[in-house]
């Protein structure tokens, strides 16, 4: 007997969509055919709607410890699984950050219990942990986090020397953010000499400009080839950054590259309706970039999508220029959005499924997710890929109460989410009890 079975599912793996029976029992999916036996405790059918792995996030905030006030690892893993995220892994750059062992497991046991979605953490790194860094185990975290670009806290790596130490010596995949600070301190003073404090955000994508993304991403590349480093570039914003990478499939890649949700989906001329709102780091540019970024995804020279989930609350968001954080919350619509863009036709629904799990799983070599494949851990999202609705405000579960989507139309929706073989979500309401379990890796 399963413990939940889902018949008629148009199952969405590999580069296939089959119509498929999929048995779950303890957690794993146990079978998948056809037609199974209907011996099950619950059974959910899905005719109609797409079954696809769960999306794995590989870049959130979730502000935990020491900025709860943002956010916390509940609340944002609730509104992860309502948006059919069922892994994340989360950033370095909290209260104290993430530089040590110790400050690294502190998270792990926060989660615990706690966490909707499975969970994976960054080791971050600064100008002087070089030692614990090179003491990690490559069992405890998904990778080392380097800012390239500025950050909260201690966490910007300048320093030439350390970086080259850190791409030498890591035994794990390197994540960077990529922007050239020195360039971008001086946009900012000639934007600030210009309109004092009352800078329009319409100007930011020029501030944290192409130029300095582009210095900083080559760099980046170029410290990778020469140390042989696994190098994944996050939010990549710029058509001259594509050119940095290779097309085709993840396997192999010495250097892989990600698009996030909010630069696929929006450009320059959103600023004028939702200013702050979009503020993010790297900023999001124009219509072309846009396009080039689409293209990449689909050419495979972008290999992973995620969200940059950043929340901050709306009375620090709704300040003037330099006083308003950069970030947005994302997780609870960004597949929605791309099931959008599928309908749309940027994108093919097989595409989506490569870059939100399945490369992401082969990236951070993790065991048991990312597929739809007997004996795999059960974490699946059933889809409509037809039914349009409207993102309002009372139906967000973040803890800071707001969404740049709001308003927004969209044309497929999140129906159900299965977190090893537990439904975590089932369209209107969580799961009693957090299923999240930590993440475990297949590294050699």
């Amino acid at each position: 007997m399963f413990d939940l079975l889902i018949v008629n599912a148009r199952v969405v793996n590999e580069g296939t969509i089959r119509e498929l029976d999929v048995g779950i029992l303890d957690g794993r999916i146990n079978a998948i055919a056809p037609s199974l036996s209907h011996d099950a405790k619950k059974i959910i059918d899905a005719r109609g709607r797409h079954l696809l792995p769960g999306m794995i996030d590989d870049q959130v905030h979730f502000r935990e410890p020491g900025l709860t006030q943002k956010a916390d690892m509940a609340t944002e893993s609730a509104a992860a699984v309502a948006g059919g995220i069922t892994t994340y892994m989360e950033m370095p750059n909290v209260k104290p950050p993430t530089l040590d062992s110790q400050a690294l497991e502190a998270k792990y046991a926060l989660a615990r219990g706690r966490s909707h979605a499975n969970y994976a953490f960054y080791h971050g790194a600064s100008n002087d942990n070089l030692e614990a860094i090179k003491a990690l185990d490559p069992a405890t975290t998904c990778g080392i986090k380097i800012f390239m670009g500025a950050s909260t806290g201690n966490m910007l790596v300048d320093a030439p020397q350390t970086l080259e130490d850190i791409f030498a010596s890591a035994k794990i995949p390197v994540i960077t953010h990529c922007e050239d600070t020195p360039m971008i301190q001086e946009s900012e003073r000639q934007a600030r000499e210009r309109f004092g404090e009352q800078v329009p955000f319409s100007l930011h994508g020029e501030i944290r400009s192409r130029e300095a993304c582009y210095k900083s991403s080559s760099m980046a590349i170029d410290l990778a080839r020469k140390h042989g480093t696994r190098l994944h570039v996050l939010h990549l914003t710029t058509a001259e950054e594509m050119a940095l990478f290779e097309p085709g499939p993840v396997d192999g890649k010495l250097i892989t590259a990600e698009a996030c949700v909010h630069h696929l989906w929006f450009c320059d001329e959103d600023y004028e309706r939702l200013g702050s709102w979009i503020k993010c780091n790297p900023a999001i540019k124009t219509a072309a970039d846009r396009q080039a970024i689409r293209d990449a995804v689909n050419d495979g020279r972008i290999d992973i999508v995620a969200t940059d989930h950043a929340p901050h609350t709306l009375e620090e968001k709704n300040n003037s220029y330099f006083s308003a954080p950069s970030g947005m919350p994302l997780v609870q619509h960004a597949l929605s959005s791309l099931l959008d863009q599928v309908n749309a036709g940027h994108f093919e629904l097989t595409t989506i499924v490569e870059k939100t799990s399945h490369n992401v799983a082969r990236r951070f070599e993790l065991a048991d997710r990312g597929f739809i494949r007997e004996g795999y851990m059960a974490d699946l999202v059933l889809v409509d890929l037809e039914k349009r609705f409207t993102v309002t405000r009372d139906e967000l579960l973040y803890k800071c109460g707001w969404s740049p989507f709001e308003d927004a139309p969209l044309r497929g929706s999140i129906e159900t989410t299965i977190v090893n073989g537990v439904v975590a979500w089932d369209g209107e309401s969580l799961a009693s009890a957090p299923a999240g379990e930590r993440v475990t890796y297949r590294r050699r």
